[in-house]
């Protein structure tokens, strides 16, 4: 069964660095689509990027060219390194899977499995 735990998350000032981790078990690393996602108050589960089976990657616009998704076989582990955070970037964050080796979409409804997700805090 597939099993996620994300960490890393915490507070940190605009501008600033954080790299969340997600830890998977239950299946063959990297043979299914992963996610990553965040979910602020009030507001509806969004995608944040999308790695492939084959390690190609998808970002949502808001994110681009300051987050940057990585996979380390050797760990069955996903990363979320976020660069330059913004106050905006503030939400849970989750890691996902879709039981496909290809990413058909970012949208939350087809990925399967969730961790529990992790806080992010960006204050300015």
């Amino acid at each position: 069964q597939v099993h996620l735990v994300e960490s890393g998350g915490g507070s940190v000032q605009a501008g600033g660095s954080l790299r969340l981790s997600c830890a998977a078990s239950g299946y063959t690393f990297r043979s299914y689509c992963m996610g990553w996602f965040r979910q602020a108050p009030g507001k509806e589960r969004e995608g944040v990027g999308i790695i492939d089976n084959e390690g190609s990657t998808s970002y949502a616009e808001s994110v681009k060219g300051r987050f940057t998704i990585s996979q380390d076989n050797a760990k069955n582990t996903l990363y979320l390194q976020m660069n330059s955070l913004k106050p905006e970037d503030t939400a849970m964050y989750y890691c996902a899977v879709d039981p496909s080796p290809v990413c058909y979409s970012d949208y939350a409804f087809d990925f399967g499995y969730w961790g529990q997700g992790t806080q992010v805090t960006v204050s300015s």
